[in-house]
């Protein structure tokens, strides 16, 4: 649950990193980071909260040089620290780099262990530094070189974009479980990449391709190349990504964003359907998903729950007890919309279970008559190991109960899950043709694998990770480690 950027090439780097981190808040509220490199040195700058206020236009002045890259990150388990905040820079004996990471590393605390042996000091709890002191200790000399042996010795999820004093390197692990696009700014030539397209549409870059599974991209004064370091692996793309966390105004592997979760609403409306007066959505999320099952069911789409975009941390809490406080800081009922109506409410996931029990009892407060909750992905029962922020197995409501006695424990009248192969199918169909931008494509080594049914990874429903993690002697549970 991290987003990356990178910029080569713009006189403009560091402002141009801030509006494309800007674009992929989302994906972390924790902390920012931007460090930039004028063909000699890097400059580091990152701080706690969102970019607007990490970087300030004076901080943002003291980044100099045409190259860039940046990290917003939401921690895990490893606790929300300024030490883990990336992109994480150092200096080593042959040269600088830095690294922003979107993934999580599964064998992170074997290789850190064996480091740690070997004498090597950490500065934080992040398994992105892993990395750091892989390439450090490496004996290759080229610095793409050096990346990619240390990526030989780790397993797991990663996005990654580096940046060196003359070049920025883009890396997708083998298999493309969480995101990386490439795109071309035209006036100036400049080369990005990020996580999610929808950040080049703010700083008017041209969307070229996705960053291929097990493709590493080097930008230097020589232009492009694409490089494929690392042995064939199964595409796992990460389908939650469709299902909840990328922006709906995203394309990702050449799949619609907005249209699959569409097609998740219409797949819902057609397999568990029921009378209703009204639709609503729970915000943001599950509003593409709404709006797919009103147009399927017919019913009308209303937006019974309002959501505050200004929530953030709050630390004062009234001593008074408030009704569903922490539930209403976020989302609050429309009355009008729902007051005698027979309300579907649609999500993208039920988790614990705690926030779609609070808001059932509250659309009941507002007057809804009944209340029947649709999830638009299957029941949640696994924790996810490569990047996105889950809880353990046994805090997981569905892996311990039955869709009946979740039911039950929400109190909605009744409750439906999205079965596997309709999510699948909802989202490969939203396959998007050639756009203009990507017709024109940089060279690579070998064509573009499309999705497929069987392309994606479904480990926090199924429990069948393509990545196996091996605990330590005496360790009962993965630690997820900082992102």
């Amino acid at each position: 649950m991290c987003g990356v950027f990178g910029i080569y090439g713009h006189p403009e780097a560091a402002n141009l990193t801030y509006l494309g981190l800007h674009a992929l808040q989302h994906r972390g509220q924790e902390s920012a980071g931007i460090v930039t490199s004028d063909g000699n040195q890097l400059f580091s700058d990152r701080g706690m909260g969102h970019v607007i206020d990490v970087f300030p236009p004076d901080h943002i002045a003291r980044l100099k040089g045409p190259h860039a890259i940046g990290h917003v990150r939401y921690s895990t388990a490893g606790g929300s620290y300024l030490k883990n905040a990336q992109p994480i820079a150092v200096d080593y004996a042959h040269s600088s780099v830095a690294v922003a990471h979107n993934g999580n590393l599964t064998n992170a605390d074997t290789v850190r262990e064996t480091l740690e042996e070997r004498g090597s000091i950490f500065q934080t709890s992040s398994d992105t530094e892993t990395i750091v002191h892989l390439v450090a200790l490496s004996e290759q000399k080229a610095p793409e070189d050096r990346i990619a042996d240390a990526l030989s010795q780790v397993e797991g999820a990663y996005s990654l974009v580096c940046l060196t004093p003359e070049s920025l390197i883009a890396v997708r692990d083998p298999m493309g479980i969480r995101p990386l696009c490439l795109g071309k700014m035209p006036d100036s030539g400049a080369h990005v990449v990020a996580s999610e397209p929808s950040s080049f549409d703010l700083i008017d870059a041209k969307y070229v391709r996705d960053i291929e599974p097990g493709e590493m991209l080097i930008i230097d004064k020589h232009g492009l190349r694409s490089l494929r370091p690392f042995g064939d692996a199964p595409r796992k793309s990460c389908i939650f990504e469709y299902v909840y966390f990328s922006r709906p105004d995203s394309v990702l592997d050449g799949v619609s964003v907005y249209e699959a979760r569409k097609n998740l609403g219409r797949a819902l409306a057609k397999l568990h359907g029921v009378e209703a007066d009204v639709v609503i959505p729970v915000p943001d999320s599950g509003v593409p998903a709404t709006i797919g099952y009103a147009e399927e069911s017919k019913i009308p789409f209303e937006l019974g729950l309002v959501r505050s975009h200004y929530v953030g941390r709050t630390f004062i809490e009234p001593q008074q007890s408030i009704r569903h406080f922490g539930v209403r800081l976020k989302l609050n009922p429309v009355a009008a919309a729902l007051e005698g109506k027979r309300i579907v409410v649609v999500d993208d996931s039920i988790v614990r279970g705690t926030t779609s029990r609070k808001i059932v009892k509250m659309l009941r407060d507002a007057g809804a008559k009944e209340v029947h909750m649709r999830i638009s992905s299957p029941p949640t029962k696994w924790p996810c190991y490569y990047g996105i922020d889950t809880p353990t197995r046994g805090e997981l409501i569905a892996s311990s109960h039955s869709v009946e006695e979740i039911n039950q424990y929400i109190t909605s009248d009744t409750l439906a899950y999205l079965p596997m192969d309709a999510m699948i199918e909802s989202v490969v169909r939203a396959k998007t043709g050639p756009t203009k931008q990507s017709r024109s494509r940089l060279p690579v080594l070998q064509s573009e694998k499309p999705l497929s049914k069987d392309s994606f990874c479904v480990a926090c429903w199924t429990g069948e990770y393509p990545i196996a993690f091996t605990p330590h002697p005496g360790q009962r549970q993965m630690r997820l480690l900082d992102l």
